[in-house]
């Protein structure tokens, strides 16, 4: 070992789901939108000024932090917005888990989060869902350094109602409790209208699912106005300057067009409704699901075995090779005909296996 090399901070990284550069792939293994985004996106794109590119964007991010304001009828004051929900999660660890004592979160959930514990060196401890994967709350009213957990879960899809949450809340108030709501647009509550009871409480939301702009990278957490604060004040201490411009002008044009949005989550809420009844006529099992994925496994065969059966037809799904959860596939809900492609191939696959039997 080289001597410089004592010094580096050695952590396991996070893993991404593949991204496949081979043409007609049916993807269905990243959570990503079907549908493009809202059309004042794109003409938003179209008329973009490339010469302001010369300058920096304005750090304060003023107008997509307004939109969002406006949109969720909270103060300016109470929104922090970054490059993606991962970039605002981890500076939400770096500024608010900074105990000796360990911050909780599932044993099954974003696997990000023990990836951010180990290389900002937060001590954490992980709660074990149920045997139907579900929180249950006295897991955490044990003295802790802090909480996050996403809503719904990931990988799991299930979603936790807001008496559960609130419950967690009430047994942590001197602690920041971060509810990670990446998913929250295609089915239950969100945890937001919590904020004006619960200080200590940020909720964590991105543009990368239901409003379609993954490539983008936007996310925004909203919270106290002193949890953002506290939040801005450490971005600013590592780059000011996180979002760039085109981002701003783009994630604006998202906001308003409340009747796209709307349109696009329940056209994936009534695929989701649809690719359930299929996977259950095929035999799988899988928790209901309350996000853009299902979370499934089937008896007769093993997931890893139908992950690359369906690799090899160039239809990615995510497989996680994991404890407790090594059986079952995260499937994306993609359009409809993506869908059915699916579906008539894991129909065929098990009529050929069913017939070599």
């Amino acid at each position: 070992m080289k001597l410089w090399e004592k010094n580096v901070r050695r952590v396991i990284p996070y893993t991404p789901g593949e991204q496949p550069s081979a043409a007609n792939v049916i993807k269905l293994n990243t959570n990503e939108n079907p549908y493009p985004p809202a059309p004042g996106v794109t003409a938003a794109k179209d008329a973009m000024d490339a010469k302001r590119l010369r300058l920096y964007p304005d750090p304060t991010a003023k107008v997509l932090v307004d939109a969002l304001a406006h949109y969720y009828d909270v103060g300016a004051d109470q929104v922090f917005v970054g490059v993606g929900s991962d970039d605002v999660l981890s500076v939400a660890f770096l500024t608010f888990f900074n105990s000796e004592k360990p911050v909780l979160f599932p044993d099954i959930t974003y696997s990000f989060y023990p990836v951010w514990a180990q290389v900002y060196r937060i001590p954490y401890e992980t709660c074990p869902l149920d045997e139907n994967f579900r929180i249950n709350p006295e897991d955490y009213y044990r003295e802790n350094g802090g909480i996050v957990f996403p809503n719904p879960n990931a990988p799991t899809a299930c979603y936790e109602s807001l008496d559960k949450i609130e419950d967690i809340l009430d047994h942590n108030r001197d602690v920041v409790v971060i509810v990670d709501e990446a998913y929250i647009d295609f089915g239950g509550k969100s945890a937001l209208e919590l904020i004006k009871k619960y200080d200590n409480l940020l909720v964590v939301q991105t543009f990368s699912k239901s409003r379609s702009m993954a490539g983008i990278r936007i996310g925004y957490a909203m919270g106290c106005p002193e949890l953002i604060k506290a939040m801005n004040d450490v971005k600013y201490s590592i780059n000011s300057y996180t979002m760039n411009m085109p981002s701003l002008i783009m994630g604006v044009e998202a906001v308003k067009d409340e009747t796209y949005f709307s349109s696009c989550t329940q056209k994936i809420i009534a695929t989701r409704q649809r690719a359930k009844e299929r996977l259950s006529e095929l035999g799988f099992e899988f928790p209901d699901s309350m996000a853009n994925f299902i979370f499934a496994r089937h008896p007769k065969y093993h997931a890893r075995e139908l992950f690359e059966a369906l690799r090899s037809a160039n239809i990615f799904v995510r497989y996680f090779n994991q404890p407790r959860i090594d059986e079952y596939m995260r499937i994306t809900i993609g359009t409809d005909d993506q869908m059915d492609a699916l579906f008539d191939f894991l129909k065929n696959y098990m009529d050929v296996n069913k017939k070599k039997l």
